[in-house]
This record gives C-alpha cells, sequence and structure tokens, in this order.
C-alpha cells in the first residue's frame, strides 16, 4: 500500500499565521504539523508516502524530511498548483500510486491512540474502501455518517445544519487501487471542488464501502484553526509530558517497525533538542515490542 500527505491548501483559516508557509509545517508543541500524520501512516507499516503540497513550499518541505532514507521509508513530493478538492491527491498522485491500494491523511490531522497504528495496518491490502467514524460534539462541521443499529452506513452527509448522527468523518481515508479511475469520472460540486464524499458514495454504491468506529481513547485532533492548533498543542505537551512518552516520533516508529537500528535511531536523535534526544537515548535499554 502507498501512502498520500496531502499537505496543500492556502490556509486562508489560518492567516496571517499561513501568509508565509504552509499550515502543516506550523509547530504542533515541538514537532511540525506534517510529521504527525506521516507518523500514523509510517504506524500503520505504510513505507511508500507521497508528500503533495504547492510550488512554494515544497523545498521547505523536501529540507525538513530528505527523502526519507534515514528513516527506512520513501518520501516523494508532488506538487498541487491550486487546491481543487481532496480527491485531486489521487489524480495528481496515479503514477505513484502505480494501480495499488492507497491510504490519504490530511495533512492537518493528527490521530493518536494505543494501538491504533496495528489496527490500521489491517486494512493495507484493502478491497473496496474503508473509512472511519469519531463521534463529535459538533458534527455540523463535518461529513456526516448515519449508521443503523449492526453499523451499517445509511447516509453520509457533508456539513448538514441537521445532522442524523454525531459520527463524522475524519481526515483517514483506505482505498483499493480503484480510486484512481473513481476520482477522473467526478465532476466538481458547487463549491468548484471534486469532493471526497462523492469518492466515499462511488464505492458505496458498489457495496465496497465499509466503516469503522474508531474507539475510546482514540484522539482526532483537526488543526485547520488556531484555537484548534492551540488544543493539539496543549494535548501532545500534556501527554508528552505526564506518560514519558513522544507522540509523532519518526525516529522511534521506524526502529520499532524494524526498518532502521537502534544505533541509527539514536544517532538521528543527536540533533533535536536536549528532551528529545533523551527520550530517544532512554530508549536505547528497550526492545522492541
Amino acid at each position: 500500500m502507498k501512502g498520500i500527505v496531502l499537505a496543500g491548501g492556502s490556509g486562508t483559516r489560518l492567516l496571517p499565521l499561513t501568509g508565509a508557509f504552509s499550515k502543516q509545517l506550523l509547530p504542533i508543541f515541538d514537532k511540525p504539523m506534517v510529521m504527525y500524520p506521516i507518523a500514523t501512516l509510517m504506524a500503520a507499516g505504510i513505507k511508500e508516502i507521497a508528500i503533495i503540497t504547492t510550488p512554494t513550499d515544497r523545498p521547505l518541505f523536501e529540507k525538513l524530511l530528505g527523502d526519507g532514507s534515514k528513516f527506512g521509508v520513501q518520501f516523494t513530493f508532488l506538487i498541487q498548483e491550486q487546491p481543487r478538492g481532496i480527491p485531486e491527491a489521487f489524480l495528481i498522485a496515479e503514477e505513484f500510486i502505480n494501480n495499488e491500494s492507497v491510504a490519504l491523511i490530511l495533512g492537518d490531522n493528527i490521530f493518536y491512540g494505543t494501538g491504533l497504528g496495528r489496527d490500521l495496518a489491517k486494512y493495507t491490502n484493502i478491497n473496496g474502501a474503508k473509512i472511519f467514524g469519531y463521534r463529535v460534539s459538533n458534527p455540523s462541521d463535518y461529513g456526516v455518517i448515519e449508521l443503523d443499529d449492526i453499523g451499517n452506513i445509511l447516509s453520509i452527509e457533508e456539513k448538514p445544519k441537521n445532522p442524523k448522527s454525531n459520527y463524522v468523518i475524519p481526515g483517514l481515508y483506505f482505498f483499493d487501487k480503484s480510486v484512481c479511475s473513481i476520482s477522473r469520472e467526478l465532476q466538481p460540486s458547487s463549491r468548484g471542488e471534486l469532493e471526497i464524499v462523492d469518492v466515499i458514495q462511488a464505492y458505496s454504491s458498489r457495496t465496497l464501502l465499509s466503516v469503522s468506529i474508531l474507539p475510546r481513547g482514540t484522539a482526532w485532533l483537526d488543526t485547520g484553526s488556531p484555537e484548534n492548533l492551540l488544543d493539539a498543542a496543549n494535548f501532545v505537551r500534556v501527554i508528552q509530558t505526564r506518560q514519558g512518552i513522544q507522540i509523532a516520533s519518526l525516529e522511534e516508529i521506524a526502529w520499532r517497525q524494524g526498518w532502521i537500528s537502534k544505533e541509527q535511531m539514536i544517532n538521528l536523535g543527536l540533533s533535536s533538542n536536549i528532551s528529545y534526544r533523551n527520550y530517544l537515548l532512554n530508549l536505547e535499554n528497550e526492545n522492541r515490542p
């Protein structure tokens, strides 16, 4: 399976913070935002990851991340000239996807939960489409899923005024190889964009769509506003400070996946700040799970 991090867009909701560069390069506590969605894909065992960004920001992402080899993965950097909707990512990355299944995560979405990577890894050989449901108090701001008593999808509505449930679709999707051909057939919505809900509906009409509800204890943070940025930073700080762990440590994930050695992990951490370096050094006596 291939992975895509969609880190394009204009970041208008975050101006003036995003007046000079991509919102996905803004800090979420001690790491750039983009590292969190990358970490989610890596934790699911995905090693080939495309970062889709703007022409202006591409050199900054390349400088930050490199080609991925230091983490035992491969990063490919692709350009989105103008934001034209989430499904455009599949058209931009069609050659990269190369007729394989693909997981797409939005670059401003943060996921955290015990065992989440292992759970997501179950879908890397998917036939059809897998989406997720997450309970929120403000469903009208998102795509809403209506489910029956046994978890079958009854309806999906984009930002409805009168939502039929409190379960919404977070920015993480798993699709089989048909997603590129489906995306090519889409027509822009009234917003002038291709809509991810239309891709999901296409799979649903073919009875190839399934949904899993993210369990309690899983955190999903959408960092598209200044308030959400602060909430996410505080969440990461609290978890890391109280539990003594690192969220979205690409070095640690790469080591635990067996993609780099412990020595490589520690060497990567030597150029980091003191607390991050010490965290990786303290893993020296741990064994991979």
